[in-house]
């Protein structure tokens, strides 16, 4: 049951932080809920008060500088806003198949992106695939804002960096470098991915058409792995490994056999989860998934000229 609490809403984001003050560890920022509501009605969480963020304008409005390459998300966006909006599908479309993949159509018409990060639910997918994107996350507190790279704000299961009093504003999402390419994979059985792998790849040289693709070599690549342990995290020991190679020294089966360098690349990134024992399988199932997985992901990454991703169950 959902015990009694008093609903907040601030017109501003300083009027926010001031009630986050004022009622401390009583209180809790409001950004969708589509988590929060739940752990309270079943009595995993207690707050009297919710700030409720969603009531401050400007927070749900997506941005993107066309002379930096930045996009810019306000906090209370929904996932389903992600998915159709205009300029992410132009300019970062990976993201927009991405958001079209979280979830159900419930959590995703209601749920926002700065509730989900901030929730910090271990199995969840934009943490892994923002992180492809050296993404940056505004703070605002009672000393003013700050700015965060995305991978400093978890610290762990539903644990952020966060004070009691601050709230985030922003997701800040630099574009791809020019000739980067992307893809995102996930894979689970349960309404919550087992696991979710993203790797981004800029090659040289390139052709338009792909063709002899296998003779490219691999100049910059970003390896993500979420869902699986207790936060999502880039590898960049796997990424040091796939650097400096030709695909074809990296394509699984593209030189008759398998690649050593991408065999270590995919160990590597399966430890580097923290794969953990749960209802979604077992550590030791996790990491050799992941290590699958990441071979797929760099395959479709190198193959496609548009950032896409995979959806679950595949």
């Amino acid at each position: 049951m959902l015990r009694p609490f008093k609903l907040h809403e601030p017109t501003s984001v300083d009027d926010a932080v001031s009630l986050l003050g004022r009622f401390g560890e009583e209180a809790k920022v409001y950004c969708g809920g589509t988590e929060l509501l739940l752990a309270m009605k079943e009595g995993l969480l207690r707050y009297n008060h919710l700030v409720n963020i969603k009531t401050i304008p400007g927070l749900d409005e997506v941005g993107y500088d066309q002379g930096s390459g930045m996009l810019s998300i306000g906090a209370t966006v929904t996932h389903t806003a992600l998915e159709h909006s205009p300029q992410i599908q132009s300019h970062f479309p990976m993201i927009a198949e991405a958001e079209g993949n979280v979830a159900n159509v419930r959590v995703r018409n209601v749920g926002t992106i700065g509730g989900n990060l901030c929730f910090s639910e271990p199995h969840s997918d934009p943490g892994a695939f923002l992180l492809l994107f050296d993404t940056q996350v505004e703070i605002q507190g009672p000393g003013g804002q700050r700015t965060i790279p995305l991978a400093e704000l978890t610290l762990g299961p539903f644990e952020t960096c966060l004070e009691d009093d601050e709230v985030l504003t922003r997701i800040l999402v630099p574009q791809f470098p020019q000739g980067m390419t992307g893809a995102y994979l996930k894979f689970g059985y349960h309404a919550r991915p087992t696991l979710g792998v993203g790797v981004s790849v800029r090659v040289e040289p390139t052709t338009s058409d792909g063709e002899h693709i296998e003779r490219a070599v691999v100049t910059e690549v970003r390896v993500a792995v979420g869902s699986a342990g207790p936060k999502a995290v880039r590898v960049a020991e796997a990424e040091q490994l796939l650097m400096g190679k030709t695909v074809a020294e990296l394509l699984p089966g593209s030189n008759g056999g398998e690649s050593s360098n991408m065999n270590e690349a995919s160990r590597l990134a399966g430890r580097a989860a923290d794969a953990m024992d749960d209802i979604h399988g077992s550590g030791e199932y996790k990491e050799h998934m992941i290590g699958v997985f990441l071979k797929r992901a760099f395959a479709k990454a190198v193959n496609t000229r548009q950032p896409t991703v995979q959806s679950p169950l595949s």
